[in-house]
């Protein structure tokens, strides 16, 4: 182990995407177990912003993504989903996101957004409930409503996405695996909700090339 890290994971998602929440275990598990040779920074990706219409949640192409990928997926890697019945824009949920990263509870609310909207059913474009579920995840309600109506976290949820698209990313998750200064070397990307073994070996990758003689 190392003092600090030494590759940093940056982790484009959307929470309307459930390959997005399929990865959550993923990118826990790396965490776990580099420890401090690994740190991991989410990033915001609106697969569908505003005005740009969104999915209807009873068409064909939901259905048949969910029967043919997610659910089996979703068995495989012990995670229970259900197709939810509203598919809202996402922006706000990145705000509450950000807010979130903000005073310290970014963990909680992340996990708890993808939870509301996969496992419940919540209408995550909803500001009342994303209040509810920021207080349910320890966060001042009042502050993250005056946070919302004040645009106070758009500019950090559309410079992530400005990088997305000057990376050339275009669907999520999207994992970057970057090493730092004192590695040296190049960041590979991992494309798509891919099995542990995967991301571990690009972690590895990265890690050798940087052990490498110059």
């Amino acid at each position: 182990m190392t003092d600090g890290p030494t590759v940093r994971l940056f982790v484009w998602s959307d929470y309307v995407c459930p390959f997005c929440y399929l990865e959550l275990p993923v990118i826990e598990r790396l965490r776990d177990a580099y420890g401090g040779r690994v740190s991991i920074d989410w990033r915001a990706f609106e697969l569908r912003p505003d005005p740009e219409p969104t999915l209807d949640p009873d068409g064909d192409y939901l259905h048949d993504i969910w029967g043919r990928a997610v659910y089996p997926m979703a068995e495989q890697r012990a995670m229970t989903l259900r197709l939810p019945p509203v598919q809202p824009h996402s922006r706000k949920a990145h705000e509450v996101a950000a807010f979130s990263r903000s005073v310290g509870r970014f963990e909680a609310m992340h996990e708890t957004l993808f939870r509301a909207f996969f496992e419940d059913g919540f209408d995550i474009g909803d500001e009342a409930i994303l209040t509810d579920l920021a207080r349910s995840a320890g966060l001042d309600a009042q502050a993250l409503g005056s946070a919302l109506s004040g645009g106070r976290f758009t500019e950090v949820v559309l410079n992530d996405q400005r990088l997305a698209r000057r990376m050339g990313l275009t669907g999520v998750p999207a994992i970057v695996v970057a090493p730092d200064e004192s590695l040296g070397g190049q960041p590979l990307l991992v494309s798509g909700a891919q099995p542990y073994e995967v991301v571990a070996g690009a972690v590895e990758q990265v890690l050798a090339a940087g052990r490498k003689p110059s």
